[in-house]
């Protein structure tokens, strides 16, 4: 009240419409609290890790770009992007769509088929007794064979195509596109180590999955890591250095030294050369890769990948570790530090819960920060299962089981593993709101998906064109589920408090992305295949020829 200046009552009508906008009010909560209890009563749905593992490799036929191949499986998908590169005179059609949007990018996108391809190698034979190698085949090469294509020199590596910013200005279908398809470089004048060295990566990962099945790609696969790799660490630079146009969608905050030392490891894991390993070694203090103790591992901070990678070395007693012994130890300790934050058994923090690990939400979920949560889920879960799966192949001089040994106790291989698999279980449903953020699995996920492609009419059902402007106003802000199920993909998902809100402009839930769904693929043959208990052993060789290397705590913000 306004001093001086009495109040005058409130006509009579205006006290009913409150009074009416209370009870409203009040029946809106005791409905939403009624939901919440049903949730909470619901039974959770059996987890079955061999449909969510079919499932994510679906997804990736889903992001396609380019001419789609006769068995495609995704029928609402046509072909969208042919002209990729014209304008620049190169053949760039092909690759995958990062996310729910049409652009190219090519950090995001090599990171993707890295952990798809490390997922090939440790758990090769779980994938193939869920029937779906020649499907993870087919969605590492989908993406290997753009990379050839985009590397037309020796020291000419092709980043983007389209751009971000166009891009979102429009709502259409991969097939109706009309913005730009400006394509990127990078070359000696405009370096980008990071994206040179992921990419490197990448191919060096895939050319040991097609080692026997098919050898000669296989080498081609090397032939361009290696060049790569080499003009990553001759022109140091990164990437979002030279193309301004990335900086606002997939800047290199962690820098480009990162990659390199995960470029040199995948390299050595590939050839078996020794020099590879010195690279990592000689330059393990100077790169940050026994320096940086990380809570996080993603298409950006490669560092926990390099940590671990390198405790493998150790773990399993490679012969070309003795004479690096010292600073490979260096290398383990700082895996175990990621590791043991995942567990929340580093010290620090009230319960072990501080800047030394890794937060967790109420229901369970590893919490690093806001936007696209379960990115940081789904690659923590496979360090994890890989780690497990390290341990569990190793025994101490004295004949025991391995333990990772953290501040605050002792961890075993299940242990890790049963942190893998709670990650994944609350992917697929068993949280507080019994909704799997894995598109199409389960009795509920969510069916807005910030997508453009799955939220407009089918381009083979309705072929009219739909321009920029109208899948705005016609399919964009309509409240109805998307008419298409992006099925396999994995959202961007709950907050720190398990909170989801299932709407199509709410992109930092909603959004699903490559890098999402491809370290779980790993992960959910590992964990379908101890569910059947199916001993290895019985399925000896049946990767189809594939061999492994050599043989051959945020703050909730």
């Amino acid at each position: 009240m306004s001093r001086g200046r009495a109040r005058r009552p409130a006509p009579a009508g205006s006290v009913r419409a409150a009074a009416l906008q209370a009870l409203l009010l009040l029946l809106l909560v005791a409905a939403a609290a009624a939901a919440a209890a049903r949730i909470e009563e619901e039974e959770p749905e059996e987890v079955d890790y061999g449909a969510a593992l079919s499932k994510s490799l679906l997804y990736f036929e889903a992001q396609r770009s380019g001419r789609l191949p006769h068995n495609q499986r995704v029928p609402w998908r046509g072909h969208s992007g042919l002209t990729d590169g014209l304008q620049q005179g190169v053949d760039l059609v092909g690759g995958y769509y990062d996310a729910g949007d049409h652009v190219k990018f090519g950090l995001p996108m090599a990171f993707t088929v890295t952990m798809l391809s490390w997922g090939a190698i440790e758990f090769g034979d779980d994938v193939a007794a869920a029937g779906e190698w020649g499907h993870a085949l087919e969605a590492i090469k989908w993406g290997t064979d753009y990379f050839v294509k985009a590397h037309t020199e020796p020291f000419v590596y092709w980043a983007e195509v389209g751009d971000g910013d166009t891009d979102h200005y429009c709502w259409q279908r991969p097939e109706d596109m009309t913005t730009s398809r400006q394509a990127y470089r990078i070359d000696p004048d405009n370096p980008g180590s990071d994206l040179a060295g992921e990419t490197a990566a990448a191919l060096a990962a895939a050319s040991i999955v097609f080692r026997r099945s098919n050898p000669h790609y296989s080498h081609l696969l090397l032939h361009h890591a290696q060049q790569l790799f080499e003009f990553g660490d001759r022109y140091q630079g990164t990437y979002d250095s030279s193309i301004a146009e990335v900086r606002s969608y997939y800047a290199s905050v962690s820098g480009y030294r990162d990659e390199l030392l995960w470029a040199a490891l995948w390299l050595h894991r590939a050839t078996g050369r020794e020099d590879y390993l010195r690279y990592a070694v000689d330059r393990a203090e100077d790169f940050g890769g026994v320096g940086w103790a990380m809570t996080e591992f993603s298409w950006d901070v490669k560092y926990a990948g390099v940590q671990v990678l390198a405790a493998k070395l150790l773990l399993e007693g490679d012969p070309q570790a003795a004479p690096h012994r010292a600073v490979l130890e260096q290398y383990k300790a700082k895996a175990e530090h990621y590791l043991c934050a995942c567990l929340g058994l580093n010290a620090g923090g009230v319960n072990g819960n501080g800047s030394d690990n890794v937060d967790r939400s109420p229901g369970g979920m590893l919490y690093v920060r806001q936007w696209n949560n379960l990115q940081y889920v789904s690659s923590a879960a496979f360090l994890l299962t890989a780690y497990s799966h390290y341990l569990s192949s190793s025994t101490s001089s004295s004949g025991q089981p391995l333990l990772l040994q953290c501040p605050r106790g002792a961890a075993g291989p299940g242990d890790l593993l049963a942190l893998a698999r709670s990650q994944a279980d609350y992917i697929l449903g068993r949280n507080p709101l019994r909704l799997s953020y894995m598109v199409g699995y389960g009795r509920r996920f969510p069916v807005r998906v910030h997508h453009r492609g799955a939220s407009i009419v089918a381009h083979k059902a309705n072929s009219r064109f739909i321009g920029c402007m109208q899948g705005f106003d016609d399919w964009f802000g309509r409240g109805r589920a998307n008419p298409n199920v992006l099925a396999g993909a994995i959202v961007g998902g709950p907050n720190c408090r398990d909170e989801f809100r299932d709407d199509r402009g709410n992109y930092m839930q909603t959004e699903a992305c490559t890098y999402n769904t491809a370290p779980m693929v790993g992960v959910f043959a590992r964990l379908h295949r101890l569910a059947t208990e199916v001993a290895p052993e019985e399925e000896e060789g049946c990767r189809r020829g594939m061999t492994t290397a050599g043989d051959e705590q945020a703050e909730c913000r």
